[in-house]
């Protein structure tokens, strides 16, 4: 049976500051390959979420390097999953920034494309600060960002197969041992 849950955006705001300076050793970096934003955001997500939608090709995952799916790491497929995902997982949609709150994503464009991915870990009166891997960010001002424009991800919920119910968050903050997220593709 497939349910909703609350993401939980605290705990996906804990884990962006842990690992906004440094990398957990449970996944790959692509630094030097394409950069590491989206990684980066997908464990944020998943510190929250503890799901992951396995269907192949447009699925959200990460097994390994070479056994992940495409919206795990790049930004326009990370966007597409997340605001049209109908399965398990996390889903959500694009929002103004007035709207967002912390634990949201939000992605920058130089105006031709979207081009890098943060995580809103703090939102006050004047100013909203996020957390970043590629130019690594920690608390970081989002007026201190050049960009053209930007779009906001607000994820809405989390939904999961009751017959795989965990609570992933202490294996992803405190390495080793990633536990199964759900079954392994076939």
């Amino acid at each position: 049976m497939i349910l909703e849950k609350e993401y939980q955006r605290e705990k996906a705001v804990m884990y962006a500051r842990k690992y906004a300076l440094v990398r957990n050793p449970l996944f790959y970096t692509f630094e030097g390959i394409g950069g590491n934003c989206t990684n980066f955001v997908s464990q944020c997500v998943l510190a929250g979420s503890c799901v992951m939608n396995f269907t192949p090709t447009f699925g959200w995952y990460y097994l390994s390097l070479n056994r992940r799916s495409a919206s795990w790491t790049g930004v326009d497929f990370f966007f597409d999953f997340m605001t049209t995902n109908t399965g398990v997982g996390p889903f959500g949609q694009e929002i103004g920034l007035d709207d967002a709150e912390i634990g949201d994503i939000i992605q920058l464009s130089n105006g031709t494309e979207y081009y890098h991915t943060l995580i809103i870990t703090e939102i006050t009166e004047n100013e909203i600060f996020i957390c970043a891997n590629s130019v690594d960010s920690l608390d970081r001002p989002l007026s201190s960002y050049n960009y053209v424009s930007l779009r906001v991800i607000k994820i809405n919920g989390v939904r999961y197969d009751t017959r795989y119910i965990i609570d992933c968050f202490d294996s992803l903050y405190s390495p080793p041992g990633l536990e199964p997220i759900a079954p392994p593709m076939e």
